[in-house]
């Protein structure tokens, strides 16, 4: 009676009372009341909440309700299929033009929802007997259980694990370069933009290449500055009336500064000893490539560095000497 009319409470309270638990969860998925059905089989132990979780799932996706649907698989600690959502919800916010900011949160989150799932992982693995509890050994065999977990795991989810932080890496250095010349700081500011080349498949290419040529030309880097132009001269969509523009306006750049870059700064590659321009992502000579620190931008040339608990990200122990919280996933820096 109670469910003709719609009564859901009433209907679950009277079946609890006869100890019907499998008829109450029905009524309530009867009635599209998937949050008590999920919250019953959790109280009672019903074997198949699985299965009542992807229904429910499916059921707020057909509504187009995909961060209640995320936020569901995260309170089930279902977090590959939330960071999977999670992904899709940025590429098409990336697609209505979010702000950067918004989308550097978005990115974040999935790279955290992966990080609890590879947490998540190592618990399920069981611990060998007589294993030292600290030191070196036990971290590289707590590791080693994670990576092996991994490998198991089905390739959609490999890429959504892979591409975890790749996102809030690519917003994080777009918003770090643009800070930095806001400040003043145009070397750092170049150092950080010519990186983002590295991000084309997340960034705009249009939206890196023009950042690149503006903070290059106010810093007297013209050879990287033409390049950037040509770049932005030669892409596919581009109207004959912007391409005009660009290039009337190179015409104004290039006739007053001889395309060179007059400010360069050398470093010796890690790897090789090759001398290199302090703002190349990997050594021409080797092919080694540089990690980046997350504070300033700068290449990690060395093994003195400090690394983010929760993201696994590296700055320089200088430059992270400053901050309170980790300047890509904003975890609190441990005292």
């Amino acid at each position: 009676m109670f469910v003709s009319v719609g009564m859901c409470q009433q209907a679950v309270t009277a079946l609890l009372k006869c100890t019907k638990v499998r008829e109450a969860i029905d009524v309530c998925v009867q009635l599209n009341e998937w949050d008590q059905a999920i919250e019953l089989a959790n109280q009672y132990n019903v074997g198949d909440v699985n299965n009542l979780l992807v229904k429910y799932a499916n059921h707020l996706l057909e509504k187009d309700q995909k961060l209640t649907a995320i936020a569901l698989y995260r309170k089930a600690n279902r977090y590959i299929e939330a960071a999977r959502l999670l992904q899709q919800v940025a590429k098409e916010q990336s697609g209505l033009k979010a702000s950067p900011l918004m989308m550097k949160k978005l990115y974040v989150l999935c790279g955290l929802l992966i990080e609890s799932y590879r947490a998540q992982l190592k618990k399920k693995q069981p611990t060998a007997e007589n294993e030292p509890s600290s030191g070196n050994k036990s971290e590289m065999l707590s590791s080693l259980r994670g990576a092996l977990a991994e490998e198991a795991i089905a390739l959609d989810d490999t890429r959504v694990i892979d591409n975890a932080w790749r996102g809030a890496e690519a917003y994080h250095f777009f918003l770090l370069a643009q800070r930095q010349l806001y400040e003043g700081n145009r070397e750092a500011s170049m150092r950080t933009a010519l990186g983002l080349v590295d991000y084309d498949d997340i960034l705009t290419p249009s939206d890196v290449h023009s950042l690149i040529a503006l903070i290059s030309a106010l810093h007297q880097a013209f050879f990287q500055c033409s390049k950037a132009f040509v770049v932005l001269e030669s892409m596919e969509g581009v109207s004959d009336e912007k391409r005009g523009q660009l290039g009337e306006l190179s015409l104004q750049i290039f006739t007053r500064h001889t395309p060179r870059d007059v400010v360069t700064n050398k470093i010796n590659c890690s790897n090789c000893g090759v001398m290199i321009n302090d703002w190349d992502v990997s050594c021409a000579e080797c092919s080694n490539r540089f990690p980046r620190c997350i504070a300033s931008g700068r290449p990690l040339l060395d093994y003195h560095y400090w690394s983010c608990p929760t993201c696994k990200h590296r700055a320089l122990e200088n430059e992270i000497a400053s901050y309170s919280n980790c300047p890509l996933c904003h975890v609190s820096i441990p005292i």
